[in-house]
């Protein structure tokens, strides 16, 4: 049984990404979604052996990636996907402002539910839509898409939306059952669904992972998924994703994305991408997700102990923590708060929407000694 450890410290603060240069060398960065892992071996040869045959030059026409991405859906997922209705892009992000130039007009509105990952704002006005927000459902215990509000704004016109699943920031795996009928509501207006799966390998495997395009008739014919290894794998800075279609109109749309849409592919993203999802990565993978399970029940109980006011749950997938400290009283925004005096760098609150406010987003993909002095930091402030 591999097990997968967070680097050193020492080791970490070297890394020059977004993580470990934002802030000074004092404060602990829990904020953007970068992981403190080693790559996974395989991975780090794939990478090794493009250098050392400087084996850089432009993405090639033709590439293992989709079919290889079709064989891992089928281990982790029960779903193959066709490769032949698969398109490579830079970064999900990407792939979803391109498909929502081809499936809206400007001026059109565009579901979003918060709270939600930030850029989805950006996306929706870099496409020329407008940003419907219909907000997640709070059931006391979880999370769900609320899919009367849904209906609502489909009746009213809504002409595409963006699904998160797992959703960022909370975690949450929207199941089958509210997949299909929301794929349902989806065709009946004539709506498109474009789902965000980039945590989707980081399901734990007591929850499991529902594709949305795995649901049924319905999804296929209005949906699209983009997907890449980058969470998981954290490859964010090789930049890879796939858009994954399911039907032939919506495979004719992403045909029809201009070459540079694909050319805008990193060849190294592309090399890690393809090492990731080969069967060779699963046991680094299932290491990963154990890690992630211990520490996410590591939160909690630090959370319990030292900062007992904070109303966290326990996410279905990812190394998310959202966490809610309204009842502290440190404003809408209390990551400032813990940042200037803390000295912990979390993810504010209110970028995720109106539904952000007095949370914080905490990425616990680090090491559980990290984890534990950025709560005890955070706890010096509860108990002054």
């Amino acid at each position: 049984m591999l097990e997968v450890r967070a680097l050193p410290l020492a080791e970490l603060r070297a890394r020059t990404s977004e993580k470990w240069r934002e802030y000074p060398a004092d404060v602990l960065p829990l904020f953007v979604a970068e992981t403190d892992f080693p790559l996974a071996p395989t991975i780090s040869s794939a990478l090794r052996r493009a250098v050392d045959t400087g084996d850089t030059g432009y993405v090639a026409s033709r590439t293992p990636l989709a079919s290889t991405y079709s064989e891992f859906a089928l281990r982790r997922f029960g779903w193959q996907p066709d490769p032949a209705r698969m398109r490579s892009t830079a970064d999900v992000s990407m792939g979803i402002v391109e498909i929502l130039r081809r499936v809206t007009q400007p001026g059109e509105r565009v579901v979003v539910t918060p709270p939600v990952y930030p850029p989805f704002y950006d996306l929706v006005a870099e496409a020329g839509a407008e940003v419907e927000r219909v907000p997640l459902r709070d059931t006391g215990s979880s999370w769900e898409l609320d899919l009367d509000g849904i209906r609502v704004a489909f009746e009213g016109g809504a002409t595409a939306m963006l699904l998160c699943n797992p959703h960022n920031p909370t975690g949450t795996v929207h199941d089958r059952d509210t997949l299909t009928a929301l794929a349902e509501l989806a065709e009946e207006f004539g709506v498109s669904v474009i789902s965000d799966e980039i945590h989707a390998p980081l399901a734990q495997p007591g929850t499991g992972f529902t594709p949305f395009l795995h649901t049924g008739d319905a999804a296929a014919a209005v949906g699209y998924a983009v997907v890449s290894a980058s969470k998981a794998f954290n490859l964010a800075g090789l930049k890879c994703a796939l858009m994954v279609t399911a039907s032939d109109a919506t495979t004719a749309v992403v045909r029809g994305l201009p070459v540079e849409v694909e050319w805008r592919t990193g060849q190294f993203g592309l090399l890690a991408a393809v090492a990731a999802f080969t069967e060779e990565s699963d046991a680094w993978l299932d290491g990963l997700l154990r890690t992630l399970d211990a520490n996410r029940v590591l939160l909690e109980d630090l959370l319990a102990a030292r900062v007992p006011a904070a109303r966290y749950r326990i996410p279905d997938a990812g190394y998310l923590a959202w966490i809610d400290l309204t009842a502290l009283g440190w404003g809408d925004n209390p990551a400032r708060r813990i940042l200037k005096e803390a000295r912990v760098a979390l993810h504010f609150g209110p970028a995720f929407g109106e539904e952000g406010r007095g949370h914080v987003r905490l990425n616990f993909g680090t090491s559980p000694e990290i984890l534990t002095e950025a709560v005890e930091r955070i706890a010096t402030l509860v108990d002054r």
